[in-house]
């Protein structure tokens, strides 16, 4: 019997019980779904789907007619039992999301950890993400990369996660929803810098599929002026810091965005430049960004700035 490792430990895998098959979707063209992921789907006794009315079209494009059970992310848990129930008793059993792969900011994973932990077969039928064809176009670094799914749809707390993000060398993919791109995009010209290079990838795979390519702030521009920017799904892959400017910048501004919670922005700067090494005025010009912004109304016209130093 076949042994894998779950959870530390070593479980046995037997063959002849049930198996899972986490399958990739396309995330667009129907046309992308693969040979085997189309067999798997069709042997399936059972599929687990995030929503069953996509799926539904999906398999009556490619021809297959197989029982649908919803597994999304506010039943999961509450599917467990029925699920394992089906692979103890021997079941084919296929994991899909709406589109790309599961578990990738979408629902399954507590389903493949339980069936792991269950020594049930664990299979993988790779395909279309989201992802990876973004990096693909972007036009960016992709060697190394860090993938951040959704950012909170709250202000403070998006500016407080890309605060977090401003040193990070690597590559980032992101996902965004249309209504808060222009947002997004205004918070990370802050955050990062208005010249820091990036893509938007909308649509990809669509008969809509546009990528724009430019500095955050082209971009936040772009998408103030062409409302067809935000429509559609769109995932952003945004430049990585120079590793050792990223450091002492990014430093600055997650200190500043905390600081600017209890203090004048003068202090402020002051404090951060000591902290980071930046100069004060960049420091000062950065909080004031932050003050400027909606959730601190017009109260920074009412502060004098400090003499800049060096």
């Amino acid at each position: 019997m076949p042994l894998v490792r779950g959870k530390g430990i070593i479980v046995a895998v037997d063959t002849r019980r049930g198996r899972l098959s986490v399958i990739a979707t396309p995330i667009g063209n129907l046309a992308d779904l693969s040979d085997r992921a189309r067999s798997a789907l069709g042997a399936a006794e059972l599929i687990a789907a995030e929503d069953t009315r996509r799926t539904q079209v999906l398999l009556r494009e490619a021809g297959i007619d197989r029982p649908l059970l919803s597994l999304h992310a506010y039943n999961e848990s509450q599917r467990l039992p029925q699920v394992l129930g089906r692979l103890r008793a021997g079941a084919r059993v296929a994991l899909v999301s709406d589109a790309g792969m599961p578990l990738v900011s979408d629902p399954g994973y507590e389903l493949v950890r339980a069936a792991i932990d269950g020594g049930f077969q664990v299979e993988v039928i790779p395909g279309p993400s989201a992802v990876t064809a973004a990096l693909a176009v972007a036009g960016l670094p992709a060697s190394r990369f860090c993938f951040e799914g959704f950012l909170p749809a709250a202000q403070g707390e998006r500016r407080a996660r890309l605060a977090a993000l401003a040193c990070e060398t690597r590559t980032l993919v992101l996902f965004e929803a249309p209504h808060r791109i222009e947002a997004c995009l205004v918070d990370m010209s802050t955050a990062f810098g208005a010249q820091r290079p990036a893509a938007l990838a909308r649509e990809l795979t669509k008969v809509h599929e546009s990528i724009y390519r430019g500095t955050l702030a082209e971009l936040a521009a772009r998408a103030a002026a062409d409302p067809d920017l935000a429509r559609g799904e769109i995932t952003l892959v945004v430049q990585g810091a120079p590793a050792q400017q990223g450091a002492d910048l990014g430093l600055m501004r997650r200190v500043v965005s905390v600081l600017m919670e209890e203090l004048p922005p003068g202090r402020v700067a002051q404090l951060a430049a000591a902290i980071s090494g930046c100069r004060r005025g960049e420091a000062y010009e950065f909080a004031l960004s932050l003050r400027k912004s909606p959730e601190h109304g017009a109260e920074a016209a009412q502060d004098s700035p400090p003499a800049p130093r060096g």
